[in-house]
């Protein structure tokens, strides 16, 4: 129906963005991952998740559709993690740039993509659907989208070309390295290049995402 903004400003850009992983070695009980100092606790990450299944189950009221579903979304707790992660290294760079979002920027682009859609409801719908965002995290979501253009504008960065999209993820590598981004090793660890956490492989880390997915669902 509509592209997400970020995924044309941010994911475009991936062939672009530079190497920088972070260690993810290190046990953090109870804690999915360690950005800037802060904890983004399991029990954080676990709440996210049932949001967007919770939001599903109620799309969804047939039983063999929505196990469809979350077979087709079974990576959902990675995702969510990466999404939370790339979210304050997007913050970061863009108070590095002095860039800074209003209500009124995400209120401009929640009600045009709401016409595009063909109505608020139409537009939690797609983006459940599409994007795995559930509705009350829409603004939040619309909010990293206006960032991620108001970075680019700052930096001059056309997203539409191999260079643009070099200094845009400079930006980001920057700001990963200044965060300093730690992942449990159960999920993975953070690499900047995909801008995505990237699967380690520790075979002595047993991987218990399957049974928290169950326990969401």
């Amino acid at each position: 129906m509509h592209r997400r903004r970020t995924v044309i400003v941010v994911s475009a850009a991936l062939v672009a963005a530079p190497v920088l992983t972070a260690c993810g070695g290190t046990e953090h009980p109870g804690t999915a991952a360690v950005v800037g100092g802060d904890r983004i606790t399991v029990a954080q990450l676990e709440g996210r998740v049932k949001e967007v299944r919770t939001a599903q189950r109620a799309a969804i009221p047939d039983d063999s559709q929505y196990q469809q579903t979350i077979a087709r979304t079974s990576s959902l707790t990675r995702d969510t993690l990466r999404g939370m992660v790339l979210d304050r290294v997007l913050d970061r760079a863009a108070a590095d740039a002095g860039v800074s979002v209003t209500r009124r920027d995400v209120g401009r682009l929640r009600a045009g993509l709401e016409q595009q859609a063909g109505g608020a409801t139409a537009l939690k719908s797609v983006w459940l659907d599409q994007y795995g965002v559930a509705p009350r995290r829409i603004d939040d979501n619309l909010r990293t989208e206006v960032e991620a253009q108001k970075l680019a504008a700052a930096l001059g960065a056309d997203m539409t070309t191999a260079d643009g999209k070099a200094v845009f993820w400079k930006a980001m590598a920057r700001a990963s390295e200044e965060l300093n981004i730690d992942l449990n090793p159960r999920y993975g660890s953070w690499d900047v290049q995909k801008s995505s956490r990237v699967d380690t492989r520790t075979p002595w880390v047993k991987e218990v995402t399957a049974a928290g997915e169950r326990q969401a669902a």
